[in-house]
């Protein structure tokens, strides 16, 4: 049993008892401290009163089903992974659930060692995302000890597979204050730790989402990202390219209109048809 697991708590949703049992049995021998609900309004009463790693919920239930569930918890926590679990799988609803933030789902039923490699990889994501919010409040709390270790920085703000040449330069006017650690692309600034951009001086809020994407396509400047790729880096899951157009292109429109509703009329996100997104040559040309 891994002592790592007992920290972690995972919430299983689902209105069938002897499921719900099966799963939660299948996740307590591993370690995990797990919690049930049977509904989908069940489990956003106890999420008010505990904090999960990860929720595996049906898709199909009475009331509020598992897709609208999703969309609920990332209202509440968008860091909470999600993981649906369906006897009824349809390209659509996978997709869907995708697109509000899943992490990842299960065909019932589920052999336990599915059920326990699924958890895992979700877990994992979560540790993930903790210990990246763990560097984004450092940089929020201690600019300018942070602005004299590059390395950190870019931990920080660069993906995995970010080239040298490819990373983005942090800039600090060694104010202590946290809205002058920016990068600096152009006429887009990126504001580390607020999920904040500004297009031309001009403040844009932005979901976790988007922000992530737009962070990923900037340390890849330079070159076409394919949606696959946008997918697995910023969403942390693999799924094929045509699924990945349907994940990723809800998120790009939305920034899209949110740096047109800024005046921003010509497209920082270009869409290389076939292939996937990258930079507007205005920021990709930036030494």
């Amino acid at each position: 049993m891994d002592t790592a697991n007992e920290m972690t708590h995972v919430l299983v949703v689902d209105d069938e008892s002897a499921i719900r049992y099966s799963v939660s049995k299948t996740l307590q021998r591993v370690g995990y401290q797990v919690q049930e609900a049977a509904s989908g309004e069940e489990a956003l009463e106890v999420m008010k009163r505990h904090v999960f790693d990860v929720v595996l919920t049906d898709i199909r239930m009475p009331g509020l089903d598992g897709v609208e569930l999703v969309r609920r918890i990332k209202d509440i926590d968008a860091d909470t992974i999600v993981v649906l679990m369906t006897a009824y799988p349809s390209l659509g609803t996978a997709v869907e659930a995708l697109r509000l933030g899943a992490h990842d789902y299960l065909i019932k039923p589920s052999s336990s060692q599915d059920i326990k490699q699924c958890v895992a990889r979700g877990v994992e994501r979560s540790r993930n995302l903790k210990r990246r919010r763990t560097l984004l409040d450092a940089i929020r709390n201690n600019v300018s000890e942070l602005s004299h270790g590059d390395s950190e920085i870019v931990k920080a703000f660069s993906m995995p597979n970010a080239r040298e040449d490819e990373r983005i330069a942090m800039v600090d006017n060694g104010s202590e204050s946290t809205t002058n650690a920016v990068m600096n692309l152009g006429p887009l600034t990126i504001y580390p730790g607020r999920y904040q951009i500004s297009v031309n001086d001009k403040s844009i809020e932005l979901t976790p989402t988007e922000f992530d994407l737009l962070l990923y396509l900037a340390a890849h400047r330079g070159r076409v990202v394919s949606c696959h790729e946008l997918v697995r880096e910023v969403r942390g899951y693999a799924v094929d390219e045509a699924e990945a157009r349907e994940v990723i292109r809800p998120h790009v429109s939305n920034l899209r209109r949110k740096l047109k509703q800024n005046g921003q009329d010509e497209d920082l996100i270009v869409n290389v048809r076939g292939i996937g997104y990258r930079l507007s040559e205005q920021i990709s040309s930036i030494p």
